[in-house]
């Protein structure tokens, strides 16, 4: 596979997700107006849910570092990692991040904050004892590619959005609930339609928030693939990445840290061990299997 097919077709493929993300949240929306023929109900979820999610984002680095234990080191305590990291950065044009350890031997790592000049990578104990320079120079590749891709703020948007669409169908249930319909006035003028409409809604605003979750963790993949593709090109010596996602994939050290609301961070899942890939747990899964990824580093060519 060339890798600048692979990049481009991710690309594009996650834009078509964002896409019908948005288009989803605007059916909703309109359902929802027509329903209590109010657009002020929606105006109000989506505001409250936009300046939640964007105070998350702004504290987002501090929020990680400190639910995973990470401490902040400096070039001397470990030089040869902060000339890693400086060179690759050299490369990629991005200004050196801060450097995070976790007192973990899983080996494993993320990179946070809320742009590139204020990014953080975190790599576990365990990833520096268990991988060799080449292995560790294409996870912090990958890492470094989340920073240049935007990959923080992109995903700061899907939480936005999935929380403008569940807020949205939380709220029409609370109304339901407390309140009944206030539109059934407007289903009364429009007759057997407008009642056909009510219940087409009502399934779409239970299963709305479920499809929300399944874009955003499939946003979440293409982003994995992505950075592995850019991180490949970064270090122009893919089989690094790919002989390190096999050590991770082997290695059963149980991250102790580990929390399922961060575990799209991490390079690889630190849940892996205990996940079945069938099918169906590949829709709620938070990155693409490692043996794909493998598979597509070594068939790239740079």
């Amino acid at each position: 596979m060339n890798l600048y097919n692979n990049i481009a077709s991710n690309v594009r493929k996650t834009w078509l997700l964002m896409s019908i993300f948005l288009i989803l949240i605007i059916g909703v929306g309109y359902w929802l107006s027509y329903a209590y023929n109010s657009p002020d109900i929606l105006i109000i979820a989506v505001v409250f849910s936009i300046g939640v999610s964007f105070i998350s984002y702004w504290y987002s680095d501090k929020i990680v570092l400190g639910l995973n234990k990470a401490q902040e080191i400096k070039k001397p305590d470990n030089p040869e990692l902060y000339r890693l990291v400086e060179n690759l950065c050299i490369t990629a044009g991005l200004p050196t991040p801060k450097i995070y350890i976790l007192n973990e031997e899983a080996p494993n790592a993320f990179a946070t904050g809320r742009n590139a000049q204020h990014a953080v990578v975190a790599v576990t104990r365990g990833l520096l004892e268990k991988m060799n320079k080449t292995e560790l120079e294409g996870v912090i590749a990958h890492e470094l590619s989340h920073i240049g891709n935007h990959d923080m703020l992109l995903q700061t948007v899907v939480v936005i959005l999935v929380g403008v669409l569940t807020m949205i169908c939380n709220l029409f249930f609370r109304l339901s609930f407390y309140g009944g319909m206030r539109g059934r006035s407007r289903d009364e003028r429009d007759g057997g339609l407008g009642i056909i409409f009510l219940v087409l809604g009502l399934v779409a605003v239970i299963l709305a928030p479920i499809l929300a979750r399944l874009l955003s963790l499939a946003i979440s993949r293409k982003r994995e693939f992505l950075a592995d593709s850019s991180g490949a090109m970064l270090t122009r010596y893919p089989e690094g990445l790919a002989s390190a996602l096999e050590k991770i994939a082997a290695d059963s050290t149980p991250l102790t840290v580990a929390n399922p609301a961060m575990a799209h961070l991490y390079i690889s899942s630190p849940f892996h061990n205990q996940q079945k890939v069938t099918w169906l747990a590949k829709l709620f899964m938070t990155h693409p299997p490692i043996e794909e990824r493998i598979k597509i580093l070594r068939n790239m060519n740079i």
